[in-house]
């Protein structure tokens, strides 16, 4: 596999997890109701293959009542 096939299937992969993330916590807020603030958040990434075990946390701030 080239670097530029590498890179094209790391993007691919990334883009589908940054889509479905999006997706599952906008309809985890719509389920919880009108709620504002911020939230922290946690996302794991693990390759067991390759040993990888990465986390990123952040906050999200939740729409409110608008």
């Amino acid at each position: 596999m080239s670097e530029e096939d590498f890179n094209m299937s790391l993007r691919k992969f990334l883009k589908t997890v940054g889509v479905t993330s999006q997706r599952e916590i906008e309809e985890a807020v719509r389920k919880a109701g009108s709620s504002s603030g911020t939230v922290p958040v946690r996302m794991m990434l693990s390759i067991e293959e390759l040993g990888l075990e990465h986390e990123v946390t952040g906050e999200i701030t939740l729409p409110g009542d608008a």
